[in-house]
């Protein structure tokens, strides 16, 4: 069978991208986890650029800060806001 594609029917989550938005919601404040290994937990026949289309459609809703690339950088584009929140959450340990 085809990959799932991440995207939406009718502007509404698949459910390959509710199952990465709920995993997304789960990774715990100051842990990160990367596009490939939201996609290789999900065990559901996905890559890493399926988990970015997901991010990019519904990601808001979510910790989205938490998923980045393989070497560790956030999403390109969204590196201020990321850094940011990290700071945010640093502090609020202190």
């Amino acid at each position: 069978s085809a990959p799932p594609s991440g995207g939406a029917t009718a502007g509404l989550p698949t459910p390959y991208a509710e199952a990465v938005l709920d995993l997304v919601e789960r990774i715990p404040p100051g842990r990160a986890m990367a596009y490939g290994d939201v996609a290789a937990a999900l065990q559901r026949g996905g890559g890493p650029r399926q988990v970015g289309t997901v991010m990019a459609r519904f990601g808001s809703g979510v910790p989205w800060h938490r998923v980045v690339r393989a070497d560790g950088s956030p999403a390109a584009g969204h590196e201020a806001e990321a850094l940011r929140r990290h700071r945010r959450f640093r502090n609020d340990l202190q």
